[in-house]
């Protein structure tokens, strides 16, 4: 019996030593987390921005003669093909060149015939002051002359005509050297060495140039907010690709015809990209666009928890060595997050971000 007493006793004193060492280990640490709980959230009166936006998502596109299909003007085999997708091409390098041997042909036939025009116009010209001297002589009569004259200025017309034809004949053969219409990336080639071109009434694409330096973000906003929306709006856009990243822009124009995606009406805005900063953007990402509609640049403005509204006015605690103090304020333009203060408080002060700790909760429509 009095063993049991004894391990009974035992087991008592285990369990006693365990829970203090449980509250030891355990005291501290939540004392800690009650302090951060208690302690006051604050932030700093700045400088900044404060606007409303507007949210859309978007998907960016090359801009208008950003993004051209270079093809060929005359028929012929394809020779050479000097670039492959991913290339970067300089606005007139040479990209591709079409078999020439027919071409070269023609060039060479109207050559000849313009050199018999030419000797056939240097002959009738000859011909026709010869004729000049016999008519003054009186060996020749008028009609005769004439008739000299005449062939001059059928020889003279006709070597302009091969004159014009030897011209073209160079224009079609310098169409067998494709070169670079515009600087930028190869994004995609559809035709290879050996195939045979085929111009019709629509000249064959041999392959696509795009120039990311010139894209554009298409922003799909809803019918709600378009009227809101203005050309020189700042605008914030993120892509998948860098998440950490925001890019800006500026709108530039909203398309007047709507586009009806599952029944919900959108209209484009057109957003200019600024410069990426060391980011590649490529046709097709998808964005999230953020439109500034309207607001201030550079204002000293507080969180919208930092501001409290009663009967005896607007005010907010301004974090003080003795604590937080309620000072008034003027507010003026109040943005998503941040609202402007016009007076009360200076550049570089503390306030208190949410209720006043040990508060009683605010009355409904005295305090928000």
């Amino acid at each position: 019996m009095r063993a049991t007493r004894w391990g009974l006793a035992a087991l008592l004193l285990l369990l006693g030593g365990s829970a203090g060492a449980a509250w030891l280990v355990a005291g501290p640490d939540a004392d800690e987390r009650g302090e951060a709980a208690a302690r006051p959230v604050t932030a700093p009166v700045e400088r900044r921005d404060v606007g409303s936006t507007v949210l859309a998502t978007g998907v960016i596109r090359p801009e208008v003669g950003a993004e051209v299909r270079v093809g060929s003007r005359v028929s012929g085999v394809l020779r050479e093909l000097n670039v492959t997708v991913g290339d970067r091409v300089a606005a007139g390098q040479l990209l591709a060149v079409l078999d020439t041997a027919e071409l070269q042909a023609r060039r060479d036939q109207a050559a000849a015939a313009r050199e018999s025009a030419r000797t056939e116009l240097e002959f009738a010209r000859l011909t026709w002051e010869r004729g000049r001297q016999l008519l003054d002589g009186g060996a020749l009569n008028q009609a005769e002359y004439e008739a000299m004259e005449r062939a001059y200025r059928t020889a003279e017309a006709r070597e302009r005509e091969t004159a014009s034809a030897l011209a073209g004949a160079d224009i079609q053969l310098a169409y067998t050297r494709i070169s670079a219409p515009i600087a930028g990336v190869v994004a995609e080639v559809s035709t290879q060495v050996g195939e045979t071109v085929a111009a019709s009434l629509a000249a064959p694409t041999f392959l696509t140039i795009v120039d990311l330096d010139r894209l554009e973000v298409r922003a799909y906003v809803d019918e709600t907010d378009v009227g809101r929306i203005r050309p020189g709006q700042r605008v914030a856009f993120v892509v998948d690709t860098y998440p950490d990243t925001s890019f800006a822009g500026t709108v530039t124009a909203i398309q007047p015809k709507a586009e009806v995606i599952d029944n919900v009406v959108n209209y484009v805005a057109l957003v200019d990209i600024h410069a990426p900063a060391g980011r590649i953007l490529r046709p097709e990402m998808t964005t999230r666009v953020t439109i500034t509609v309207e607001g201030r640049t550079g204002v000293l403005a507080i969180p919208n928890g930092a501001i409290h509204r009663d009967r005896d006015g607007v005010y907010a605690y301004r974090m003080e060595a003795a604590g937080p103090t309620r000072t008034p304020i003027v507010t003026g333009f109040r943005g998503l997050d941040h609202t402007e203060v016009t007076e009360g408080l200076d550049e570089g002060d503390q306030v208190l971000v949410g209720p006043l700790p040990g508060a009683s909760p605010p009355t409904r429509g005295t305090d928000r």
